[in-house]
């Protein structure tokens, strides 16, 4: 069937009002109403005694409309670490009173009936204007072990929770419940796990969502949310990448499956999106172009592609890797993965400062299902994928940061008003989402065929090339990854094309031609991680000399 351009424009318009029906209808139907300015429901915290951390904070509550009167300082330790007292005294204590005396939430008495019917007077937030703490760079990460704190029923524990380390973030996300005095010990359950219903994070629910602006120096921390914004503005593009184990283990394998679910909800959604099922993290060499979103897990160090200069991550990038002492520094470059990515250019993470245990990590799969599909904030689907709070987890980037929050279709045709570039990624979407929904290949090619971006777009013709491929034709899929080459690719695309096109050419029996294209592979790439691989690709084939039969 071949298609006009006014078929095109149709087609267009149906692909459009599938994405409308299909994760439109789930935004608006999940959206809760809160206050008109965000702003509004945002505590913001720094420590007095470092001058970029009220700088931090100062340019967080400008660019979110933060009311000057809900920004905070406190004389805080200027260690990442911190004793559970020196916690209470100088941070939890103090926030607690300030949020009673600013008037933004009210403690009192309620009266609580349990299952059996019995009542009891329970001390709760009753109202509160707030629904966000944000925790600025200089604001301690981790509350230290107290071998010295006893408490009554921790004998009841399982032996590897009796600990009262925790992560200051997760420990203030209980501070709407501090006169109900909970232990220290060990994790609290969070109800509201997997809610779908975002608008029962609140304080008056026994919760503050708390997130921080952190990372390896202030200047990072500070761009956090500025790279939110303008993901907010112009859309959350680029590529998804996972990494599971292909782990049968069964102490383990949950966490495959988080990362599997979240694969899939990416997927769902319209990313172009990679899954990678070795049991070793992705080789350095691997080419990670554009990246909008990763998930992975187990090196304890940042390793492959994330621990190279020339990561590409896109604004507005989420990057989380699963490790049990991920986020135990925010300050280093090289160690742990959350700094790192942080410093590489991703936009917001999560990490556990000390062990969590499997179960007591984030799962993954709720996050994104939140995230990208009921167009939660960051902070609003990060709580929602966490289990347990007064634990180990820290959240790490803007939490009222909301790409998922418009409707698709109208941000395509912002986008072209406005002849912005991520249109190209806009366009893919549409694709993906509908290949997803088993529009027939042959449609997705003619598709990308008529859009005049398609030759201006080394995004657009990669994904062309693509579908030639899965259609089974090699000439056109080659001739399409030799146009995308001259499209202005990034880096890491070029690099992606240029291994994609030497297998394509090799198989087609056009050796010299994937010779010449793995030369300026290497040209292009000097310190290519696997240049040995390549090189070998370059050498010509063995002579082989028959010897007659005796």
């Amino acid at each position: 069937m071949t298609f006009s351009p006014a078929d095109f424009a149709e087609l267009r318009r149906f692909f459009s009002a599938k994405i409308s029906v299909i994760v439109t209808g789930l935004l608006l139907a999940a959206a809760p109403l809160f206050a008109a300015n965000a702003g509004d429901e945002v505590v913001v915290v720094f420590n007095s005694r470092l001058p970029e951390s009220k700088a931090v904070a100062e340019h967080y509550a400008e660019v979110r409309h933060v009311p000057t009167n809900q920004v905070f300082g406190f004389n805080l330790s200027t260690n990442e670490s911190i004793s559970r007292q020196e916690f209470h005294d100088t941070l939890q204590k103090p926030l607690a009173k300030t949020l009673e005396k600013e008037k933004l939430w009210h403690v009192g008495s309620e009266v609580s009936t349990g299952t059996n019917g019995a009542g009891r007077v329970v001390w709760k937030v009753l109202n509160s204007k707030i629904r966000y703490a944000v925790l600025c760079y200089g604001v301690p990460l981790h509350i230290t072990e107290d071998p010295a704190l006893v408490e009554p029923g921790t004998d009841k524990m399982r032996p590897e929770m009796r600990r009262n380390e925790a992560a200051v973030d997760s420990e203030l996300a209980c501070l709407p419940v501090l006169e109900q005095h909970p232990l220290a010990a060990g994790p609290l359950r969070n109800p509201y796990y997997t809610t779908t219903n975002a608008a029962l994070l609140h304080p008056t629910n026994n919760l503050l969502i708390v997130a921080r602006l952190d990372g390896p120096t202030a200047e990072i921390a500070r761009s956090l949310v500025d790279k939110a914004i303008l993901a907010e503005t112009d859309g959350l593009w680029g590529r998804a990448y996972f990494d599971t184990r292909n782990i049968s283990d069964i102490a383990y394998k949950t966490g495959d499956e988080w990362i599997r679910g979240a694969a899939e909800i990416a997927r769902f959604t319209g990313f172009e999106t990679v899954t990678d099922t070795n049991a070793a993290t992705f080789p350095a060499a691997f080419p990670m172009s554009h990246v909008a979103i990763y998930a992975g897990w187990y090196d304890e160090n940042v390793s492959g592609p994330f621990a190279r200069t020339n990561i590409e991550f896109m604004p507005g990038a989420f990057a989380y890797h699963l490790h049990s002492f991920s986020a135990e520094t925010l300050r280093s470059t090289k160690r742990r993965w959350c700094g790192p990515l942080l410093a590489e250019g991703a936009t917001c993470t999560m990490g556990c400062v000390a062990e969590p245990y499997l179960e007591g990590t984030p799962d993954i799969g709720i996050f994104f299902g939140r995230f990208c599909i009921y167009g939660f904030t960051f902070g609003e689907a990060a709580c929602a994928a966490q289990s347990a709070l007064s634990w180990q987890t820290a959240v790490v980037g803007d939490p009222l940061y909301r790409p998922f929050g418009k409707n698709p279709q109208a941000q395509h045709l912002d986008l072209e008003h406005r002849h912005r570039p991520q249109v190209e990624w806009s366009h893919l979407k549409v694709i993906n989402l509908n290949l997803t929904r088993h529009t027939p290949l042959a449609q997705a090619a003619d598709y990308l065929k008529q859009i005049p971006l398609t030759k201006q777009s080394a995004v657009l013709a990669e994904k062309l090339a693509d579908v030639y491929a899965a259609l089974g034709k090699p000439a056109s899929a080659i001739r399409s990854y030799q146009s995308a080459l001259k499209l202005n690719p990034s880096p890491q695309q070029r690099l992606r094309l240029r291994l994609t096109l030497g297998e394509k050419l090799t198989e087609q029996d056009r050796a010299d031609e994937a010779v010449e294209n793995y030369r300026q592979l290497l040209a292009e790439n000097p310190d290519y991680p696997d240049r040995a691989s390549i090189e070998a690709k370059l050498a010509p084939p063995p002579v082989t000399t028959n010897v007659p039969a005796k």
